[in-house]
């Protein structure tokens, strides 16, 4: 009975670890690149269950404990940049000008959530000059009014299919977009923020649909959006963040493929993991609400903040604007490779970057 349990705990954990190895786009094999972490702890378990329960002496089972050291070692590999063994790849902000200080709070507070009330008391406790909100429709456009006193400037998109989007904020925004890049009812923002110093912001709002079998049968779309607006904003003139629920955990192929195109930083790296869905279940957790910043930006802080009737935990990040710190900092490096990659994905939607909307830029970075 013992081989037979531990012998499938191994058939569980080899598999998922081999399946995210295929290119292959359905949802059912780019579901495996989420739940790293837990595979670790699964194959931790499978070694411990084998030197209790099994004979070790036996080949069949030395080769099973190997195999297994190495998948943890591989499933390890792809979250250790997200702990503190890893040297961050923001740095630290000092105490910044407050004209040059950013504050965003990003949610996914779930459409049907009607926990309207506690939203608004989160906003006004962390005091934000941001916020982006995720899945909002008519109902809470209207719950979420009052927040327009101390956010005036406001870009709306409500909807009720799961993909509604709303933008507050403390600073004037300039020439706001709401684009449909890949889908034609998942939309997104692009725009700039004027902060008290007059430098402008790039900001962009992502909230792709999720490979599912619900949603896309693919990742084809979601990873498609991710990277036109990464090679788009790639040669932007402005500091820069890309936020969002990407429906992508922080360490998957196309997020990384993501960074290294752009040439956004992770604020995360080196700091945690941040996990935001699902706030339901802390056995199945992952990072798929993101900032990316370009670099010049430093961190004076990033947390995840109580949850508030919704699915995912929202998210505060405190910037300071920082253009001295810009050469100091590096984040991925494309190579042809990758480039030949990001092409792919763009070709198989037929999407190309020049759609994405980019404010009018200036020379060099403001």
């Amino acid at each position: 009975m013992a081989q037979i349990i531990v012998g499938t705990l191994f058939l569980f954990f080899i598999t998922l670890t081999l399946l995210p190895l295929s290119r292959h786009k359905v949802w059912w094999v780019r579901g495996a690149d989420f739940p790293r972490l837990q595979l670790v702890a699964v194959g931790v378990a499978v070694l411990a269950a084998s030197v209790a329960l099994l004979d070790t002496e036996k080949g069949v089972v030395r080769a099973m404990m190997v195999a297994t050291v190495v998948g943890v070692a591989y499933q390890s590999w792809w979250i250790l940049p997200y702990t503190f063994l890893h040297t961050p790849e923001v740095k630290g902000a000092t105490p910044p000008l407050a004209d040059d200080r950013l504050r965003i709070l990003s949610a996914n507070i779930l459409m049907t959530n009607e926990r309207h009330e506690d939203v608004v008391a989160l906003i006004r406790q962390e005091q934000p000059d941001v916020v982006i909100l995720l899945e909002t429709n008519a109902q809470w456009a209207r719950a979420l009014a009052v927040v327009k006193e101390e956010l005036p400037h406001v870009l709306a998109c409500p909807l009720e299919n799961l993909y509604g989007m709303h933008l507050y904020s403390r600073f004037p925004i300039e020439d706001p977009k709401i684009q449909f890049l890949v889908e034609k009812e998942v939309p997104s923002f692009h725009l700039l923020l004027i902060l008290p110093s007059q430098r402008r912001v790039e900001l962009h709002c992502l909230h792709p649909a999720p490979p599912s079998p619900t949603e896309n049968e693919s990742s084809n779309e979601r990873d498609a959006e991710l990277i036109m607006v990464g090679r788009a904003v790639a040669d932007s003139d402005y500091a820069m963040v890309v936020t969002g629920d990407l429906n992508d955990v922080a360490w998957s192929p196309t997020t990384r493929l993501f960074r290294k195109i752009s040439g956004l930083l992770d604020p995360r790296v080196g700091r945690g993991l941040f996990n935001t869905f699902s706030a339901r279940c802390a056995l199945m957790r992952w990072p798929v609400d993101h900032f990316f910043i370009s670099r010049e930006f430093t961190l004076i802080g990033l947390k995840r903040l109580a949850a508030c009737g919704s699915d995912h935990f929202p998210v505060l990040i405190d910037l300071a604007l920082t253009p001295a710190e810009a050469h100091t900092q590096q984040g991925l490096t494309p190579d042809a490779e990758d480039h030949a990659d990001a092409r792919a994905h763009m070709a198989k939607e037929g999407v190309s970057e020049s759609e994405v909307h980019l404010p009018k830029t200036t020379s060099g970075r403001t």
